[in-house]
């Protein structure tokens, strides 16, 4: 229900009574500025903000990224894909890369 706040405030009791069922949303001039819930809708909504300005993930493992920089780990180094020996799937031919590591060779056309 809609209330202006002349009748919000002669209607105090009526107005809490209510909000125990369902939010009373209390205007000024037909604008709503305020609206009144029961204490557990409130808890609920507390529960939610909290969990809305928690620490994303993400955010976590900045901080961590963050730190591990600050003693001196600034990342993997890892060796170019050239040097270890193993094929890279979007540039070598699979067959090729199979017999590199393997000894094999590709198969032969059968004659007819």
């Amino acid at each position: 229900m809609n209330w202006n706040i002349a009748q919000a405030k002669q209607q105090f009791s009526e107005v809490v009574r209510l909000a125990a069922h369902e939010p009373q949303a209390i205007c000024n001039r037909d604008t709503p500025v305020a609206v009144m819930i029961s204490a557990q809708e409130f808890g609920a909504f507390r529960q939610w903000k909290a969990a809305q300005t928690a620490p994303t993930f993400a955010h976590i493992l900045s901080g961590m990224r963050e730190q591990l920089v600050a003693a001196g780990h600034d990342g993997i180094e890892l060796p170019p894909r050239s040097e270890t020996g193993r094929p890279d799937a979007m540039l070598d031919d699979p067959q090729a890369g199979l017999a590199a590591h393997t000894g094999a060779t590709k198969p032969r056309a059968r004659k007819k």
